[in-house]
């Protein structure tokens, strides 16, 4: 995404629907259908459902359009995914898909990756200090060629990689692609008048696809725009929440930028990962693992005991040194 000096910016658009939620605390039964309904392999849509005791999470990705990850929450176990395929690919996609009985949905959104900024940071790392001369062309993510998933979906460890290139030559992307890597993972709280979706990241980006501190690439984040958000037209977003989506729901947008003034790690890898998690639930916390537990007890026990030993060392030795003389009367 970086050449040179420059950073690169990714726009998201979130999307907050209805309210739901329900218990937790047990294993769902997962599942993964590959463009349910169609034995065509030229688009994209990937169907996770997690079953639960008494509701479902349906998890939708798809490249037709922008790359969009749909989340949609039922208070049932036998709620289903549709897709009108004829109506998905058309110019109107709105009402091609969705979830029966439709009285189950409790709650849905939508994360959406718009498009991807490349601009020149040398000067500054503020986005929107960044004058207009120093933006390379936007790479529309709508308009990248996606391989398909076809024989590439691995049902054991619930991951897939949807991979596009750009149709311009030139640009960051002239040589090379850009991935997104999907892993299941599936939250739920225990208190469902809290339900919610969530979008968390990482706040480092890395420059090798084995990283080290060495590899760190600066991410920052800007204010998240509730006003004057537009939702790209191509999307299962629209096919899904119809075609008057923004004055229907919520719709918030984020910026994300990657890079620094003086950054060359892009220049010279050409090679750039970023992690973030979207799901229900609350968002993971970080927290220390048992290996690290382990090492700090060791590392910081380890002078204590010693010290302790040395202490009561030197009082046996000095009780002994003393005991040698008989007393004088």
């Amino acid at each position: 995404m970086l050449v040179g000096g420059s950073w690169a910016s990714l726009p998201l658009v979130w999307l907050v629907g209805c309210l739901a939620g329900d218990p937790a605390g047990y294993r769902r039964k997962v599942s993964l259908e590959y463009n349910p309904g169609s034995n065509s392999s030229s688009d994209n849509l990937l169907h996770v459902r997690a079953v639960g005791h008494n509701d479902t999470i349906h998890y939708v990705w798809s490249t037709i359009g922008a790359p969009t990850v749909l989340l949609v929450y039922t208070g049932s176990q036998n709620s289903t995914l549709h897709v009108n395929w004829t109506k998905l690919l058309s110019p109107s996609p709105s009402g091609a898909i969705h979830i029966e009985p439709a009285s189950s949905v409790l709650y849905s959104s939508a994360v959406i990756f718009a498009k991807v900024f490349e601009y020149n940071g040398v000067n500054t790392s503020d986005l929107f200090k960044v004058p207009d001369d120093d933006f390379y062309p936007t790479y529309n993510l709508a308009n990248f060629t996606w391989e398909s998933l076809g024989g590439k979906i691995n049902e054991t460890m619930l991951t897939a990689t949807f991979q596009g290139v750009s149709s311009s030559p030139h640009g960051a992307f002239g040589n090379g692609s850009i991935s997104f890597q999907m892993a299941q993972l599936v939250s739920v709280p225990d208190n469902h008048s809290t339900m919610s979706s969530f979008f968390q990241w990482k706040t480092t980006a890395y420059s090798s696809q084995r990283p080290e501190r060495a590899d760190t690439i600066h991410c920052q984040y800007y204010p998240l725009q509730t006003t004057n958000c537009t939702v790209p037209r191509s999307s299962i977003a629209h096919a899904y929440f119809g075609e008057e989506l923004e004055s229907h729901h919520g719709v918030a947008a984020i910026n994300i930028s990657f890079g620094s003034e003086d950054s060359e790690a892009y220049d010279e890898k050409r090679y750039l990962s970023w992690s973030a998690l979207v799901g229900f639930g609350e968002p993971p916390k970080d927290t220390f693992s048992t290996l690290v537990i382990a090492i700090l007890a060791v590392g910081l026990g380890t002078p204590v005991v010693l010290l302790v030993a040395g202490s009561i060392t030197a009082l046996f030795t000095q009780k002994r040194r003393y005991s040698e003389y008989e007393p004088i009367n």
